[in-house]
Order: C-alpha cells, then structure tokens, then sequence
C-alpha cells in the first residue's frame, strides 16, 4: 500500500457492470514529505475519498480487493482516507 492524494475524479459514461457505484479519482502518488512521485493514476473509490484529501491506495489485484465487487476490472483502488499523519 502507498500515499497518494486526490486530485480530481474521472467522469465515465459507460463502465463495466462490476464497477457501477465506484466512483473513478485520480490521485497522485506521494511520499512522506507529501512530494509527488511519478505520474497521477486512476484508482476506483468506494469509501467516498474527496479531492485534497490524502489517502492509502493498492495496486494490481490488490486494488480490487476493496471494491464492492473484488473481481472488478481496476489497476488501483482506495483503501482508507488519511485522517493526520505523524512525525517520529
């Protein structure tokens, strides 16, 4: 699981069945430090994540496993939304 947050969503007029009620957002991978790494990505959210917030994402068949549907076609899907995060 990574860091990433929520950039802004993706508006789908057909999908797969298996995907209906999962709303598409692009996030952007970051680190600790809150600095991007790498391109955004289109992870599906079924926990209702909103643009700015910081959120734990999965990849591969991982990122399914969260989804309403674990069989579902998605490369990435939200798992949790970062409430605080903390410096040792």
């Amino acid at each position: 699981m990574q860091m990433a947050k929520v950039i802004g969503t993706v508006v789908a007029t057909k999908k797969d069945e298996r995907l209906e009620g999962v709303r598409l957002m692009v996030i952007q991978p970051i680190d600790s430090k809150d600095e991007a790494l790498g391109n955004p990505i289109v992870a599906g959210d079924a926990i209702g994540s909103g643009v700015g917030e910081k959120i734990i994402y999965a990849k591969s068949k991982e990122g399914a496993f969260c989804l309403p549907d674990p069989q579902a076609c998605c490369d990435a899907g939200i798992t949790a939304i970062i409430d605080n995060t903390y410096s040792i």
